[in-house]
């Protein structure tokens, strides 16, 4: 009895059923918890494979970052995973898990979906304007090939952004050269770059600098590398 009472204790802490449904911090805030709870069962399902790890592959020309998405059907069905955690997507939460590097060292990230949502919001008015204009709304140019995104021609009375996962700084959109929207993370790379000790040089995409020191993914990311000390953007 007292053992099956801390099995269902352990369940309710790492699922967050302990919290009423109107508190939504199991939803909205990453649980170090179930971060875990999921590295370890991947971590199992890809021993137990021969290297397959449980995965939804997306499209080819998708970024490796929103590629491989964790498919908790595969890791509740054959019992990895005695719950999908409750700041999953297919659990109500705000959070996608996918996979970066799952032939290696596969590591558990999270793509914060409320970034998503703001992005199709933003690519919905500028697909509309590029179906009555023949240019995209190119603002001023930042570096070759990427843009500042001229929001005023979208409808926008101001300029739209979303909130970093990464230091909840206002980040804004991009467009490159074929009219592309991006989100640009400058700002939390000049920080990661100054706050933590690396190894990157000029030439070298950076971006692993943000995975390898939080839980996120940069999420529809142009890739940027060393200028000096600053990050500048890595376009061919």
């Amino acid at each position: 009895m007292y053992r099956l009472l801390t099995a269902c204790m352990v369940v309710m802490m790492l699922t967050g059923c302990l919290y009423p449904q109107s508190e939504l911090a199991k939803n909205q805030v990453p649980n170090e918890a179930q971060l875990e709870m999921v590295q370890s069962a991947v971590e199992q399902y890809k021993e137990d494979n021969n290297g397959i790890v449980p995965i939804k592959t997306k499209e080819n020309d998708v970024s490796l970052y929103e590629k491989y998405v964790v498919d908790f059907t595969k890791l509740r069905e054959e019992q990895y995973l005695a719950e999908i955690p409750g700041t999953a997507y297919e659990n109500g939460g705000v959070y996608q898990y996918v996979l970066i590097d799952p032939e290696d060292a596969v590591a558990v990230k999270l793509i914060d979906l409320r970034l998503t949502d703001k992005l199709r919001e933003v690519n919905l008015k500028l697909n509309e304007y590029r179906v009555k204009n023949t240019y995209p709304p190119f603002g001023e140019q930042i570096e070759k090939g990427v843009f500042r995104l001229n929001y005023e021609k979208l409808g926008y009375k101001s300029e739209p952004y979303v909130v970093s996962p990464y230091s909840s700084e206002n980040l804004p959109f991009i467009i490159d050269a074929d009219g592309e929207l991006f989100i640009d993370y400058r700002l939390d790379l000049a920080k990661m770059l100054e706050e933590y000790e690396h190894d990157f040089k000029e030439g070298d995409d950076i971006r692993p600098i943000l995975t390898d020191n939080a839980p996120f993914v940069p999420t529809y990311s142009l890739p940027y590398t060393l200028e000096g000390n600053e990050p500048k953007f890595l376009v061919k």
